[in-house]
């Protein structure tokens, strides 16, 4: 796939990390995988919320749920979503980027 036709599914990546709650949501994937009630617990969102946030991560293909009896439990959907978010976080946190 070259750039220009892989650009509008990076855009849309990018346009799901493009909310903080998604990015924490993300982070706290990152350390264990966690059904809805952990997640609603841990980042102090609503459960509504926290369902409409992680439906988005889903569309993205930045999260899958694995159903466990009644809970559904959710992880990232591979190494590549939890390198993309550190590595963002290294970024603005590296500090002036100005030569």
């Amino acid at each position: 796939m070259s750039t220009r036709e892989g650009a509008p599914a990076v855009a849309a990546l990018f346009k799901a990390l493009g909310h903080q709650a998604r990015l924490e949501l993300l982070c706290l994937l990152d350390g264990a995988d966690l059904t809805v009630g952990q997640l609603t617990e841990a980042s102090g969102m609503s459960q509504p919320l926290v369902s409409q946030h992680l439906r988005t991560l889903r569309q993205a293909n930045l999260v899958v749920g694995c159903r466990n009896g009644k809970e559904v439990v959710y992880s990232l959907a591979d190494h590549h979503v939890a390198h993309v978010v550190r590595d963002a976080f290294t970024h603005v946190t590296e500090g002036d980027h100005h030569d």
